[in-house]
């Protein structure tokens, strides 16, 4: 007699991330409701659940969904319109003054959309996300159904959201006491950046983190400029003042980090800091590089992170962890660095654990939620797959998926997006682009 399962995924390659270095060829995974029930050998799967649907993915392999630890998606709609600029001219005289005239719901509930459909078919289950209107982009992420931290911003320069540090966190607080009614979804707080944000602040950030046991992202020793500033101002690099105020801990998911100093590692190990990297935004803006090797060789966690399509300009999780392999094999002249394995670690389970969200996704193993992504390598120029891993990293890119599941639902099809009215998202964003060529013609 066959067994009830909801439904069957029969690849050719699983790569579950656990166990590590493991690819299982012909075998299928049970999904029930939105749970993996079981993974077994294709052979036997097809005997013992003959009349469940069984969804053949010939050449193809299936992996955890990807998880983006670091996305301002609503800026999506600002991507190229301000391309070549080093970074505080590119913040200062362009994309701050078009939020200023720009950002309200409508924004960011659109933006959202269009960066969530982008990382949804680049095979994207689930983002950390930030930006002004938070609740806009709660409602944008959960009409595509993705899985989301959505961090609750918090500066002491007046925007479009709030007027002051003291309105973002209140504004914060009360998003923190409402009732939150989706599982796909988490609060965060995200204080913006070292020099953003005042010691009082820090101070209520950490205890309201601490009160509401949630996490805190954090932008942090981005450029050299930021460390420059804090000395001159406080007389500390923004590591050690963040650490007075009780914000360097395990809830930290600390941002970018491309200035660091073997002390500051060690004290990130000891902390049990997560780390976001974002290497593309990086290099693009002419940040510097975050020393990843050395931080996995402490044992701290590193994910990937797009950042927004405006400094990027993509949101595709392969091209970002190559580059980030690639990076780290060129500054440290060792090829054996960031190997096709801890690749796709960090843009999995790293970033599960990252999120605090390790036994729920993150792998492949029974008792965990549906969240899957289909990669097709049957096309003449993946050819030949000797190693399914180390061709996903080194020769795949968003272009190559072809399903996507979250909790255990079936959101990309084919390479289609199931239930989505595309049309009338690319009406919004060429109404959107109008409006912010108009007012770029007139900064430049």
């Amino acid at each position: 007699m066959s067994q009830k399962i909801d439904y069957l995924i029969s690849p050719k390659w699983i790569a579950p991330v656990i166990p590590r270095s493991c690819v299982l060829e012909d075998y299928s995974v049970a999904v029930s409701q939105s749970t993996i029930s079981k993974i077994l050998p294709t052979n036997e799967a097809l005997k013992n659940f003959r009349e469940a649907p069984n969804i053949s993915l010939p050449d193809q392999l299936l992996t955890p969904g990807f998880i983006n630890v670091h996305s301002h998606a609503a800026m999506s709609l600002l991507r190229g319109i301000a391309d070549d600029r080093n970074m505080m001219d590119w913040l200062s005289n362009w994309i701050w003054p078009i939020e200023e005239k720009l950002v309200d719901p409508s924004f960011v509930l659109d933006g959202t959309q269009l960066a969530g459909v982008e990382m949804i078919m680049g095979g994207t289950t689930t983002v950390a996300d930030n930006y002004f209107f938070p609740e806009a982009s709660s409602s944008a992420f959960a009409s595509l159904g993705m899985r989301a931290q959505i961090g609750i911003p918090v500066l002491k320069f007046k925007n479009n959201w709030a007027s002051d540090e003291r309105d973002h966190l209140a504004k914060g607080l009360t998003l923190l006491n409402r009732q939150q009614d989706n599982s796909l979804q988490s609060l965060s707080l995200s204080p913006h950046a070292p020099y953003s944000v005042t010691d009082e602040g820090f101070l209520r950030v950490a205890e309201l983190a601490k009160k509401k046991k949630i996490k805190i992202q954090l932008h942090l020793h981005e450029t050299s400029q930021e460390i420059q500033d804090s000395l001159d101002e406080c007389g500390l690099r923004p590591l050690a003042r963040i650490e007075n105020l009780g914000i360097l801990n395990r809830s930290l998911q600390a941002i970018h980090l491309t200035q660091l100093n073997s002390d500051e590692i060690e004290r990130l190990a000891k902390n049990e800091v997560h780390v976001g990297h974002c290497p593309e935004s990086n290099m693009k803006l002419g940040s510097g590089i975050c020393p990843i090797s050395d931080l996995l060789a402490k044992n701290v966690n590193v994910a990937i992170g797009t950042d927004s399509a405006a400094s990027n300009n993509d949101l595709d999780m392969l091209q970002e962890v190559r580059t980030a392999s690639f990076l780290s094999k060129a500054v440290t002249n060792d090829a054996s660095q960031i190997a096709a394995e801890d690749c796709l670690e960090m843009i999995t389970l790293n970033g599960a654990k990252f999120l605090g969200l390790e036994h729920k996704i993150g792998s492949i193993e029974v008792g965990k939620l549906a969240d899957l992504t289909a990669i097709d390598m049957s096309s003449i120029a993946l050819k030949p797959v000797y190693s399914p891993v180390s061709q996903l990293i080194y020769n795949c890119t968003s272009a190559h998926i072809s399903n996507v599941w979250i909790d255990g639902k079936r959101i990309l099809q084919n390479k289609e997006l199931s239930k989505f009215n595309m049309p009338e998202l690319e009406r919004k964003v060429d109404i959107w682009k109008e409006k912010i060529m108009s007012l770029a013609s007139k900064i430049s």
